[in-house]
């Protein structure tokens, strides 16, 4: 029983970690957003709403200054409010910000928001049980073993998941009458926008496609839709 005890232990950590994060996010989302009221946006998520032949998409905006979407756990869609503020002041469109909550609607469609949650308790675990047992043989560096293997790993999952999503959003875009092109054009914003211009961060270590991948498969797609 004992040769299991690692395991165990790093089982448990990742099921109270992923509860004290589940509850942590929706506390924090609660407390800094309110509701998304701006006509033209509205009038962009009717359209898609009534693609999906649901009543309503509800969007929120989430009090911090970074620029993203974010899509809860609870199915929640959240608008960062950097990003609202370069839409109101002009830099983003209506229909390429409809493109970010599109994005985020198919995080939560497709199932990516929760097994998120999943995977970041496993990973945790995994890393835990990783580190315990390298240790045994590499004092002082299985820790740092495990947290790049886990890594790698999450880099992994999250950009596959993001190539999902935006093949979701594209295909809602072209069914609601919007199209792909604000999509296209405000990931050529996106650099400028976040200042992540320049980063030599490998495209294997990022979380995020790189643009020009996601811009191509973009288009692919579009194109092998057309009639």
């Amino acid at each position: 029983m004992l040769k299991f005890a690692p395991l165990l232990i790093a089982i448990a950590y990742g099921l109270a970690l992923y509860h004290f994060s589940a509850w942590r996010t929706r506390r924090e989302l609660d407390g800094a957003s309110t509701e998304l009221a701006d006509p033209r946006l509205k009038a962009l998520t009717d359209k898609m709403a009534r693609a999906l032949e649901i009543d309503r998409i509800r969007v929120h905006i989430y009090e911090v200054a970074m620029v993203n979407g974010l899509a809860a756990p609870d199915g929640r869609i959240f608008i960062t409010r950097g990003f609202f503020d370069h839409y109101r002041a002009g830099e983003v469109t209506a229909e390429e910000l409809a493109s970010v909550i599109a994005h985020e609607l198919g995080h939560v469609a497709l199932g990516h928001s929760r097994r998120r949650m999943t995977d970041f308790a496993a990973q945790n675990a995994m890393r835990t049980a990783i580190a315990m047992v390298l240790n045994r043989f590499l004092p002082g560096i299985g820790g740092w073993i495990g947290n790049g293997l886990m890594a790698l790993l999450a880099a992994r999952l999250s950009r596959a998941d993001e190539f999902e999503a935006d093949a979701y959003a594209s295909a809602l875009l072209v069914k609601a009458g919007i199209g792909t092109g604000p999509q296209q054009s405000l990931f050529k914003k996106l650099e400028h926008l976040t200042g992540a211009k320049g980063s030599g961060t490998p495209a294997w270590l990022l979380s995020h496609p790189k643009t020009d991948l996601r811009i191509a498969a973009i288009a692919a797609n579009e194109e092998r839709w057309k009639p």
